[in-house]
């Protein structure tokens, strides 16, 4: 049945993000609030904003500050790793007091006060990335060239603090695996006193270098990557305390774990090879060290004059450690926060000596105002909400502590927020949309405006707890379908890997996108199975030596247990797979491993070859390649590709420097050297994030005419 243009929407929107306001930033007094958001559902041109007095104000329109130049290639690795989609004011900071603020554009410098006044251009000694004004803003700091900056916010004092000893060096800039699999986006953290920064120096040196080429510009030089795939050399990262007058002292962290810290299991590597965070608050310098088989950890506190350093804490576990984000991280009186897993296998938060409720699983710490900390957590994995709990002193040992839990946000959804003060910008997805409001003191008083576009096709999805795994599904049948007239062939659009839950009671791209294909004439199936977040400890932890058997299993099992509630609507003789990256990985390996279930698949952007994909992300679920050798030869599709017999097509961007096109490329000639008919879609200039409109509108139609092609003949 024919419906609206969706794939049109959908790539003229970019999956319905632009016009939504985030990156919100609060003012320690909470009076305001700062933020990036477009003027329409679809602008992509990102502007800054301040919420103030109950009112928004523009404080910076790029379109009005005229042609800055090209983006950095830094900042172009940047925005790839943070999976950016918009144009012009794409990220921003600000002093301590959110009075400053600074961004870039085209590698130009720009400043602006918040209680009024035109942006102010800055003149630097190169392209800027990453400009954070110091607590007092004063001063800006940023990184060009691979050196670290620091320029006055009136113009003066542009000078160089740390620079890089040769090409493969860089000061105040995130690694590839910190940045794509730490979630640490950041290279530098200012001191409180304005007076030195805590930086990143990477080297590297020893990093292999791969070479990614645009085959539809034969005329241009392919570009060097630095990637360090599984069982390779990681980049070395230092850190430095580096100071206003030009003293610069080393931090000293240990290079290896102690025995009695550590577990040893088949693979062991104690070497301290990843800094997850780092952050400098009022009591000093905190980092986190992890292990290169990322079993241990460490927390540690660093005198800023002597670059010693402390340990406060520290973490271990037999299969891989969680990074918590938002921790480790201290209150205003220096009470530790930190991450600790109950008996239930949930994972909970140790504020000082007192802990959150057993069963309350915890995602995120969103921030801390005094001796309250604010964080995301869910006793249902299917909400998410933002919860505060103040710090109570209490018994060491004590299974459960006496602070005060609060639930701040109301309704099915997924919610999150920023605080200052007593202010609360709470961020809330919910079935009807996106909605931001702000509370001062636990009272609305306003909203932010959103302008994302409302879909033209509306999902209607049916929630569903299936399986004797109690799997969270979702199924969506078409709107015009009654119930019993006619089995429907299904289709399962999962991505089911680490760090993504897709079945929550939110409206999402993806929900909407599933509807589209129900629409169509399909039952669409979306289920988050072991190794998903949400359900605690032990479900993440399910896949470790294994990251294809159980996930298909679940995925499986949810089809047959939709069915037997669905036995009139849905049609299990043709069943199709369609995914991307870790969900194209399912989809190829589905139709490879289970042909008896699944009669046709796309997969888009696949890890094929898992020895290929970076250490810090691979290496935490199967260990090292050359140790483990099992693991990887169980997960990857390659050695499989003599095993299709169903009809399969491989979507991939030439320019994708997370899932290089590598994967896919070398899976289908070994598809071909088994004589083995499938589909090649390459996308030219596509990276992982397919972004031009005309590709991801087609894209989606391609799909459909391809699934209905193998499915319904």
């Amino acid at each position: 049945m024919d419906s609206p243009d969706l794939p049109r929407q959908f790539a003229r929107t970019r999956r319905f993000t632009l016009g939504a306001p985030r990156g919100f930033t609060v003012s320690p007094d909470g009076e305001r609030v700062l933020f990036v958001r477009s003027t329409a559902g679809d602008d992509p041109v990102s502007r800054l904003w301040v919420f103030e007095d109950g009112t928004e104000r523009l404080l910076a329109d790029p379109l009005g500050l005229g042609d800055t130049g090209p983006v950095p290639e830094a900042e172009r690795v940047r925005r790839e790793r943070a999976r950016e989609t918009s144009q012009g004011v794409v990220a921003f900071a600000t002093d301590l007091h959110a009075r400053v603020a600074a961004f870039a554009l085209g590698g130009a410098l720009w400043v602006v006060e918040t209680a009024g006044g035109a942006p102010r251009r800055i003149r630097t000694a190169g392209p800027v990335v990453d400009p954070r004004p110091s607590p007092d803003g004063t001063l800006v700091a940023y990184v060009t060239g691979g050196a670290l900056c620091v320029v006055g916010v009136d113009g003066t004092g542009d000078r160089a603090l740390a620079e890089p000893e040769h090409a493969e060096i860089t000061y105040g800039l995130a690694d590839h695996v910190a940045a794509e699999s730490m979630d640490r986006q950041r290279g530098f953290w200012w001191s409180p006193g304005s007076d030195a920064l805590l930086v990143a120096r990477v080297d590297t040196s020893l990093v292999q270098r791969w070479w990614l080429s645009d085959p539809a510009h034969p005329e241009l030089p392919p570009r060097a990557i630095r990637y360090p795939a599984a069982g390779t050399a990681n980049a070395e990262t230092s850190l430095h305390v580096v100071r206003l007058d030009g003293t610069r002292t080393e931090v000293r962290t240990p290079e290896r774990v102690e025995q009695e810290y550590h577990v040893a299991e088949e693979w062991t590597d104690g070497a301290f090879e990843y800094v997850p965070t780092a952050h400098w608050d009022a009591h000093g310098p905190l980092i986190t060290l992890q292990t290169r088989d990322q079993r241990s950890l460490y927390v540690l506190e660093v005198d800023p004059e002597s670059g010693e350093t402390q340990m406060v804490s520290h973490r271990r576990d037999h299969a891989w450690l969680d990074l918590l984000p938002g921790t480790p991280r201290r209150l205003e009186s220096g009470r530790p926060v930190h991450p600790w897993h109950p008996r239930d296998h949930t994972r909970g938060l140790r504020v000082g000596s007192t802990l959150t409720p057993s069963g309350l699983h915890v995602h995120e710490v969103l921030g801390s105002t005094g001796e309250r900390v604010w964080f995301t957590a869910s006793y249902e994995p299917t909400e998410i909400h933002v919860w505060s709990f103040d710090h109570a002193d209490d018994e060491p040992g004590a299974e459960r502590g006496t602070g005060t839990l609060r639930q701040a946000s109301e309704g099915p959804g997924v919610h999150t927020a920023a605080v200052g003060g007593d202010t609360v910008v709470l961020d809330s997805r919910t079935p009807e949309g996106q909605t931001v409001t702000v509370l001062r003191g636990g009272e609305r008083v306003g909203q932010i405006a959103v302008f994302s576009e409302e879909p033209v096709v509306r999902p209607r999805p049916h929630h569903l707890t299936i399986g004797e795994r109690d799997l969270r599904s979702m199924l969506f049948l078409p709107s015009w379908h009654e119930p019993g007239s006619a089995k429907l062939p299904v289709l399962l659009c999962p991505y089911a890997g680490p760090g993504i839950q897709l079945v929550v009671h939110a409206r999402g791209w993806w929900t909407i996108v599933a509807q589209w294909f129900a629409e169509q004439g399909y039952a669409v199936l979306i289920t988050d199975g072991r190794g998903t977040p949400g359900r605690g400890h032990a479900w993440e932890k399910a896949v470790h030596g294994d990251q294809l058997t159980p996930v298909l299993d679940d995925q499986v099992d949810a089809l047959h247990a939709a069915a037997e509630l669905f036995p009139d609507d849905l049609d299990l003789a043709r069943v199709g797979i369609r995914g991307w990256s870790f969900g194209g990985f399912l989809a190829a390996g589905a139709v490879l491993h289970r042909p008896d279930v699944f009669h046709t698949a796309v997969a888009g952007a696949a890890p094929t070859d898992l020895r290929f994909y970076d250490t810090h992300w691979k290496e935490r679920y199967l260990g090292h390649p050359d140790i483990q050798t099992s693991a990887y030869e169980k997960c990857s599709l390659v050695a499989y590709a003599h095993r299709l017999e169903r009809p399969l097509m491989l979507v991939h961007g030439l320019s994708d420097d997370n899932v290089l096109p590598v994967h896919m490329l070398r899976f289908s000639a070994a598809l071909l050297a088994a004589g083995r008919p499938h589909t090649v879609l390459p996308l030219p200039g596509a990276s992982h994030l397919v972004t031009q409109e005309d590709v991801a509108a087609n894209l989606l139609r391609l799909e459909l005419d391809f699934l209905g092609k193998t499915l319904n003949g």
